[in-house]
């Protein structure tokens, strides 16, 4: 790999604590502080992107890039450091927060002039790491690994990973938090992404009164990564907020579309660039339930829960209202900009919706059909990906109550059933209403809803088998994640096992890591 390449422009732009400390303390007046990675004695490859590392321009992997890999052995053009950020954790706020486990080379540009930074998770305590030791655990590396990529093939915005190797070491954790800590396989993941700067990072400065560091921040963001600013002065400011606004809400849009759960949706985990990011007790949703959440930390009040993504965006989005009202200095606007969120939000959920369905517009009966058909998933216990799949297949000559009973989490009776009936009924009544041919409609649908989900019992099988030196599972979900709208392992496209409903890390998981 070409890694003589990377750069280092954001400590070049802002102040920092050069002191190379990784000991946990506070940083004012400073976004990032530098530190080496712990360095490891054993690093075994488990993964690498080859496609990716062509792409962003570091090229093929060669035996001696190993140790870049897991931080080892750094070339002298690669300065690496942490960010210092802030945010609010399940609604409260936590003050200063920053990359824990997070550390970043630099940024490199590829020949067509696209910039991507490149970051180790797992690689060692910073000074952000709040007296945890900045190591990451196998399972959790292997899930973002494969997890991000797979968002990046569904085509929703994301950050990506690079490469995932053992490091040669055991990590302690406390997997549900419940006093029965044990040791586990230590592992180092790369991601990348254009950019890792997060509301927390506009968070911190605000909170701190470091208006000017908080300005170059903003002017650095947009300069950087929202070249269809021209604005000037405050409109400028506003200008980005409202691009943050959209960006977040057609992200929560495509969540909804493929039943993604963040789980863990505070404000240090939202992307000022609407990217999905921190890949933790996220889930991809078997049955559908709007009050589903994977997250065991987010029980028993459900904020994070599935249907309430987009409610949480927008609180999210009026943190940030906050922290940029100092540039901005327009209540009103910032006001408006808001509640106009939901309004947009909820048009472009509808929209994602008719394609889902193969519905040529949204008309405005389409509210009640909505809204009863998630009544009967929810009732029913109807397996979201699956549901649609089936829906995709349906025809006039198909038996639908063949069809659609083994798409259930439960056991359904003829009651049950007929109720599946009537609502494909009302559904053949709403196409006859389209203006698109029925080609058209099922082409639409094929390209909104996926065949293969990356489901947590498969990850679980994964990581199960890396543990004991396989990859066979790695190699099968990574061809079904880069073709997610094919049908190629048809055994992958099913409902979770019931062996799995109560297994930790199937059906529910901590913010362990």
């Amino acid at each position: 790999m070409n890694i003589e390449r990377i750069r280092q422009p954001f400590i070049e732009n802002f102040p920092g604590d050069f002191s190379n400390n990784p000991m946990q303390r506070n940083t004012p007046k400073v976004l990032f502080a530098t530190i080496n990675p712990a360095g490891f004695d054993k690093p075994e490859l488990i993964a690498f992107n080859e496609a990716l590392s062509q792409e962003i321009g570091l090229g093929k992997f060669e035996d001696k890039d190993l140790n870049f890999l897991v931080g080892n052995n750094l070339p002298d053009n690669v300065r690496t450091y942490a960010t210092a950020y802030a945010g609010h954790q399940f609604g409260n706020w936590a003050g200063q927060l920053g990359d824990g486990r997070a550390i970043l080379a630099g940024e490199i540009i590829n020949e067509a002039g696209k910039k991507t930074e490149i970051q180790w998770k797992g690689a060692g305590a910073t000074p952000y790491s709040r007296h945890a030791d900045g190591r990451a655990v196998l399972r959790s590396s292997v899930r973002e690994y494969l997890m991000s990529e797979a968002m990046y093939h569904l085509g929703i915005p994301t950050t990506r990973a690079l490469s995932l190797a053992f490091t040669g070491e055991d990590v302690m954790r406390d997997i549900m938090y419940n006093g029965n800590p044990k040791l586990e396989k230590g592992a180092v993941v790369i991601r990348t992404a254009e950019s890792f700067l997060r509301f927390g990072h506009f968070e911190l400065m605000s909170a701190q009164r470091e208006y000017n560091n908080l300005q170059e921040l903003a002017d650095f963001t947009i300069e950087n990564y929202y070249p269809e600013i021209t604005s000037s002065d405050h409109q400028k400011y506003k200008d980005f907020f409202e691009n943050i606004c959209t960006r977040t809400a057609n992200l929560m849009v495509e969540w909804f579309r493929v039943g993604f759960v963040h789980g863990v949706m505070n404000t240090d985990n939202m992307s000022v660039l609407g990217l999905t990011i921190d890949y933790g007790p996220y889930s991809m949703m078997d049955e559908y339930d709007l009050n589903f959440t994977p997250n065991t930390t987010d029980l028993p009040g459900r904020r994070y829960a599935f249907g309430k993504q987009g409610q949480i965006a927008q609180w999210n989005l009026w943190q940030l209202a906050n922290a940029l009202h100092p540039l901005i200095k327009d209540e009103k606007f910032l006001e408006n900009t808001l509640n106009n969120f939901g309004t947009y939000f909820w048009e472009a959920h509808d929209q994602m919706l008719c394609k889902k369905f193969g519905f040529d517009q949204l008309r405005q009966e389409d509210e009640d059909f909505f809204t009863n058909w998630q009544g009967l998933m929810q009732e029913l216990q109807l397996d979201y990906t699956l549901f649609f799949n089936q829906l995709v297949k349906t025809t006039q000559e198909t038996n639908i109550s063949e069809h659609f009973r083994d798409v259930s989490y439960i056991i359904l009776n003829e009651e049950k059933l007929a109720k599946i009936n009537n609502f494909i009924k009302s559904y053949r009544s709403r196409l006859e209403l389209n203006s698109i041919s029925q080609k058209e409609s099922l082409a639409m649908m094929e390209k909104s809803n996926p065949k293969f989900i990356l489901r947590n019992y498969l990850l679980y099988e994964c990581i199960e088998e890396i543990s004991h030196g396989k990859k066979e599972m790695l190699e099968k979900l990574t061809k079904a994640l880069e073709n997610p709208y094919q049908e190629i392992y048809p055994e992958l496209a099913a409902k979770r096992p019931s062996d799995y409903n109560n297994i930790a890390g199937c059906s529910t998981l901590s913010c362990s890591s």
